[in-house]
C-alpha cells in the first residue's frame, strides 16, 4: 500500500547516486495505523482510514475517542481515508515509509499557505501599470470586462482570498527513504508550512519515459 500520511518538516538539497544535486522536501511520514477499513457492504465504498501524529487524551473528542478504543488503537492527531492501492490492507495494520523506494512516483496533498486579502498582482501574477510619476495605475487591476453587466462575470480574475486551499502536487519523484526515522525525501516544493499534515499516495498521472 503506497498510501501514507506525514508531516511537512522543511527542505534542503541533497546528492543523488547518478551525481544530481536537486532540492527536496523532507517528510516525517508515518508509521500510520490501520483503523478502519470500509466495504462496499457496509458503507457503499472500498476505503481504509489511517491514522497519524501524537496528541494529548485529552484533546480527543468524545466521539474520536470512542473511534479508536473500537478499533484498538491509541487517539492520534489525524485521521485520512483512502480509497486507491489498499488491495490486502486490514485493520490494526501499521505503514511506514518501507512501502516506499527511491524513484516512486507519488502525488503530495496539502493545505497550502494562507496568503490573506490579496490583490491582483500577487494573487494572480498581473504585470501591473506604469511605474513613472503620474500613471496612477501601479498595482491595480484596471479593466476587467463589461461595466454595464450589473454582476461579476464567474472566472473573472480580481482581488480575494488567497491560499489555504487544498493543493496536489502531482508526479513527485521520491529521491530517498530513510526507514529508521521514518523520512521521505521527495525532489521539489509541497504545499504548505512546515509542521502541516500532507498526504502521499502513488501518482495517479505518471509522465510517460522520454
Amino acid at each position: 500500500m503506497k498510501n501514507i500520511l506525514g508531516r511537512k518538516v522543511g527542505m534542503t538539497s541533497v546528492f543523488t547516486d547518478d551525481g544530481r544535486y536537486v532540492p527536496v522536501t523532507v517528510i516525517a511520514a508515518g508509521p500510520c495505523t490501520v483503523v478502519e477499513r470500509r466495504s462496499k457492504e457496509t458503507h457503499g465504498y472500498e476505503a481504509v482510514a489511517l491514522a497519524f501524529g501524537d496528541v494529548k487524551k485529552s484533546r480527543v473528542n468524545r466521539a474520536m475517542a470512542g473511534h479508536y478504543k473500537k478499533a484498538d488503537a491509541e487517539p492520534r492527531r489525524w485521521t485520512r481515508e483512502f480509497r486507491d492501492d489498499i488491495e490486502g490492507v486490514e485493520a490494526g495494520q501499521t505503514i511506514t515509509v518501507s512501502e516506499f523506494e527511491a524513484g516512486d512516483r507519488v502525488d503530495v496533498v496539502g493545505i497550502s499557505k494562507g496568503h490573506g486579502f490579496a490583490g491582483g498582482i500577487k494573487r494572480h501574477n498581473f504585470r501591473g501599470g506604469g511605474a513613472s510619476h503620474g500613471s496612477m495605475i501601479h498595482r491595480q487591476p484596471a479593466s476587467n470586462g463589461d461595466t454595464n453587466a450589473g454582476r461579476t462575470v464567474k472566472g473573472s480574475r480580481r482581488p480575494g482570498h488567497y491560499g489555504v486551499d487544498r493543493t496536489t502536487h502531482q508526479n513527485l519523484e521520491i529521491v530517498r527513504t530513510d526507514a529508521e526515522r521514518n523520512l521521505l525525501l521527495v525532489r521539489g516544493p509541497v504545499p504548505g508550512p512546515k509542521n502541516s499534515l500532507v498526504l502521499v499516495s502513488r501518482t495517479t498521472k505518471q509522465k510517460a519515459a522520454p
